[in-house]
């Protein structure tokens, strides 16, 4: 993980699309940090946020898309 300095400084945030608004736990990933993805919980915009290694997120969601964390 890599620490973001202002993450609010940040553009095109995008909300999970598993998000129903109903204030459910969510996450937002954002563009425009080559080689990283920033994430950040949804229901806290000005709170911390996380750099992940973009092949890292990758991998991550390959994995998740596998089913290999359950429901």
């Amino acid at each position: 993980m890599k620490k973001i300095p202002d993450a609010s400084v940040l553009v095109g945030w995008r909300k999970s699309s598993y998000s129903n608004g109903e204030g459910a736990a969510c996450i937002e990933v954002a563009d425009g940090m080559p080689g990283a993805v920033p994430v950040r919980d949804s229901k806290n915009p000005t709170g911390p946020a996380l750099a992940f290694r973009a092949d890292g997120w990758s991998a991550f969601l390959a994995a998740v898309k596998g089913g290999k964390f359950g429901n």
